[in-house]
């Protein structure tokens, strides 16, 4: 980018935001630094909550400080890679700042993963060290990591640390501590002393975290320490919300997401994490109910089924100064019935592993506009020190208010993929990401995606974005859930189907969502199949998997 050419380099987008928002930050060098600056202010305060366990910040630093001896005197060094593939428990955390503490890089783990999918990411990112769920070592992962780099393992049984054991989350049996691993609970309180001159720094990586693998094999974005606290930083300084406050653990901790923008936040702010193993509706309004959050951070498949459930009243979000969505695309007809049925405002972003989560949100002052053309939602505006561009194919800009390629550069964007240089230089060219995601900026600096680029849908020669067509299902009364892909078809080449889900107790027929849609949209842009099925696949993170629709087994 030529600063003095491009027409993005002025950040009309500043505008937007508060002086305290366009003020410099100096965020700590490391998730560590700042836990351990809200040990040292708020020692007593609980730092995590779990059903009815509770951590304080001097109970939780000191546990963590025995995992990182006890990582450190098994042989595990500085730069060495521990996965962590765990729930949202104490033990994910604990098994995070211990790791950081003895110097490591974590690689953390969808626990939905299978043996083929772990196998990929041990053998690429070299892991010396597996923390894992007891359950899961015992039904695959020993013989997973038998065939792999690890030489220390580490099981939790994650009904430790509380005691209420909800049967809708926690309903499963506990087993004996596998003889081949040592128990991550007990290390924890067996009081290893934490090993010194362990203290990693800014430009050190935090985190090799993998991609989803919508077009290949994973890849490993290798996230820095200085663009986690960056961005938890920016989003600190950005809410206001009171040191000490609850922040409710709604995206998992292994996603980038939950990574930054509930823990590291939290952390930063000296406040409590609150978490819930897994999500279940009825168990995170309860949670809700019990622990008055501030603040979370949740795909907007999330929010469709709190808002769905039965027992969900406005009362359970009372409490809330601050709800984002992010990780799935935010439908303006969401917004607005969750607002009207409940009291707040969802407040959209836009982030990707390869920023370190957000790189544009909405201020907590402003309301995202809608573009009238297409019926976009925004995502907000980047911060001060990040700068998005529009790009064409062939890498040019293009004006405000014309699509192309969303790319982004600024102090969260990771430097690259582990291994992988050729990726790097063809995601990363000159350090700016290219997003492969859709969008436009408007002349005031918010930000709009249209959808991926892959997912465009080609009939008779009309460009087709699925995220218009599920935008305008989202609008009817009886839709929860939609997804809209490109299927096979002999005249058009492609042409459009919708599979939604319904809201409990309505009902419509495929016929009615169609010609709804027909009525809508034009022509080519209409769904011509609807399919209703119970639910939409979707990762554990939330966001609805549009590929296992597109090619179903």
């Amino acid at each position: 980018m030529n600063p003095t050419t491009s027409i993005y380099a002025a950040k009309p987008w500043l505008a937007q935001l508060s002086d305290a928002q366009r003020a410099p930050v100096q965020p700590p060098a490391t998730v560590v630094h700042a836990f351990r600056a809200a040990v040292a202010r708020a020692p007593e305060h609980p730092a995590l909550a779990y059903f009815d366990g509770r951590l304080t910040y001097r109970e939780t630093d000191t546990l963590s400080d025995s995992v990182a001896g006890f990582l450190a005197s098994r042989g595990v060094g500085r730069g060495d890679r521990v996965a962590i593939m765990l729930q949202n428990t104490p033990h994910f955390v604990l098994a995070l700042l211990g790791a950081w503490k003895a110097g490591a890089t974590v690689v953390p783990l969808n626990p939905m993963y299978k043996s083929a999918e772990v196998a990929h990411v041990l053998h690429d990112s070299g892991a010396s060290a597996l923390i894992c769920a007891d359950r899961a070592w015992e039904e695959y992962l020993r013989e997973t990591a038998a065939d792999s780099p690890v030489r220390v393992a580490l099981t939790a049984c994650e009904k430790d640390l509380q005691t209420r054991d909800d049967p809708r989350v926690l309903g499963f049996q506990r087993l004996p501590v596998p003889t081949d691993t040592d128990d991550l609970t007990t290390v924890a309180r067996a009081g290893h002393p934490a090993p010194a001159d362990r203290d990693l720094t800014a430009t050190d990586v935090a985190l090799i975290s993998y991609t989803s693998g919508t077009s290949g094999t994973p890849k490993g974005a290798m996230n820095l320490h200085r663009g986690i606290m960056h961005n938890a930083e920016r989003q600190r300084t950005g809410h206001s919300i009171p040191e000490g406050a609850a922040y409710f653990a709604l995206a998992p901790l292994f996603h980038i997401t939950g990574m930054v923008c509930q823990l590291a936040v939290c952390l930063a702010n000296a406040g409590t994490l609150v978490l819930a193993y897994r999500f279940e509706a009825g168990v995170v309004l309860d949670a809700f109910a019990e622990y008055r959050p501030a603040y979370t951070v949740g795909p907007s498949t999330a929010f469709m089924a709190l808002a769905a459930h039965p027992a969900a009243t406005p009362g359970h979000f009372a409490s809330f100064q601050v709800i984002s969505s992010g990780g799935a695309p935010l439908p303006p007809a969401l917004v607005e019935k969750f607002r009207a049925g409940f009291g707040p405002y969802i407040r959209n972003g836009y982030g990707l592993t390869e920023c370190t989560a957000p790189c544009a949100s909405v201020p907590p002052e402003k309301e995202a506009p809608v573009d009238p053309a297409s019926g976009t939602l925004s995502v907000g505006v980047p911060g001060p020190e990040t700068v998005v561009r529009i790009l064409d194919e062939n890498g040019k800009e293009v004006p405000f208010g014309e699509q192309g390629e969303i790319a982004v550069r600024g102090p969260q964007v990771v430097p690259g993929y582990w291994r992988l240089p050729e990726a790097t230089a063809q995601t990363f060219p000159d350090g700016e990401l290219r997003t492969g995601d859709i969008g436009f900026m408007d002349a005031d600096g918010w930000l709009y995606v249209v959808d991926r680029k892959k997912d465009m849908i080609n009939a008779s020669g009309f460009k087709v974005w699925p995220r218009e067509v599920e935008d305008v299902l989202y609008t009817h009364p009886a839709v929860r859930e939609a997804a809209v892909v490109g299927v096979p078809d002999a005249y058009r080449g492609e042409t459009v189907k919708a599979y939604v889900s319904l809201r409990p107790g309505a009902s419509a027929e495929p016929a009615e969502l169609s010609a709804y849609c027909e009525q809508r949209l034009a022509a080519y842009k209409y769904p011509r199949e609807v399919e209703i099925l119970p639910e939409l696949p979707k990762t554990t993170s939330g966001k609805i998997l549009r590929r296992e629709l597109r090619y179903p087994a």
